[in-house]
């Protein structure tokens, strides 16, 4: 196999027809170029150009080689340029899978913030359920995943803590009477209840959080989003869950109102969720760095 730095040398003393000029380029000396090119066309067993007063030129077996070359060369400069690029964060690309509640909660503003430094990163967002971009990170079509718990991984997923939150019990207007008394879980079955459908950690954590208690767990009204749960409740359709920190301006505002219980719900997780197998760009270790900030 010839030595590629041989190539590497044809290359510029193809583009200046000069070894002098080559050798300068390539901070080197013209006799020791001289020398390379005798090697390479001893290696190739061909002849690559012809010798002048004026230069060198090509003979047609080194313009055919030339073809080649100059194209790999070419390309090698191209993908060092690039690297060079996504070392600065001036190009390279994102691809996150987040749960709708993680992304609400935690995610929007660190991408905001990232995306302010770093704005020629582009952005890849899949919103899916927590199990769902489980799923798409082991397929590898995200580079990782935000989701919220519960959040069930193995080998070779690990998942790193980010933030915890709560969820409240709300009501809309007309359930202002259910907030002067603490309620019990099992209490609930006496108004509509309005939960996430489907398969979501957030069904699974409150069909467990019932199951605790010998209740069953039967929402009157399933919503496909969490941002459905809100409005939903906001227009009296009924009662449900829904994190503390999303409906703070709702409270404020007097459009819901919290329905105190008698049990503790259990505070919840958001998770930062990794393949430890697969090689990351340099893009996506600052983008998790941030997260984890």
């Amino acid at each position: 196999m010839v030595n590629f730095d041989y190539y590497r040398i044809f290359y510029f003393v193809c583009q200046y027809k000069s070894f002098t000029k080559a050798a300068e380029i390539l901070n080197n000396n013209q006799p020791n170029i001289t020398r390379c090119m005798n090697i390479l066309e001893r290696e190739l067993n061909c002849k690559l150009f012809v010798r002048t007063h004026r230069g060198v030129s090509l003979t047609p077996e080194g313009k055919r080689l030339y073809e080649h070359i100059s194209v790999a060369y070419e390309q090698i400069s191209l993908g060092e340029k690039e690297l060079e690029k996504d070392r600065g964060l001036e190009s390279g690309l994102i691809s996150i899978g987040a749960s709708e509640t993680a992304l609400r909660l935690l995610l929007l503003d660190k991408l905001e913030s990232f995306h302010k430094k770093y704005p020629h990163v582009r952005l890849r967002i899949a919103s899916h359920s927590t199990p769902e971009a489980l799923t798409a990170l082991e397929n590898g079509l995200v580079d990782f995943a935000v989701v919220s718990s519960p959040a069930h991984t193995k080998k070779p997923l690990q998942k790193t803590l980010l933030v915890s939150f709560k969820e409240i019990l709300l009501g809309g207007p007309k359930f202002a009477q259910a907030a002067n008394t603490p309620l019990h879980l099992q209490d609930l079955r006496d108004y509509p209840f309005i939960s996430l459908g489907g398969r979501t950690s957030t069904r699974e954590t409150y069909m467990e959080l019932f199951l605790q208690r010998g209740l069953p767990f039967q929402p009157d009204m399933e919503a496909s989003a969490t941002d459905q749960i809100l409005p939903m409740i906001m227009h009296n359709l009924g009662i449900g869950f829904f994190p503390e920190m999303l409906a703070q301006d709702a409270l404020r505002r007097g459009q819901v109102i919290q329905i105190p219980l008698a049990e503790e719900i259990p505070a919840r997780d958001v998770y930062l969720v990794r393949d430890s197998t697969r090689p990351q760009s340099i893009a996506v270790r600052k983008m998790i760095a941030a997260l984890k900030e």
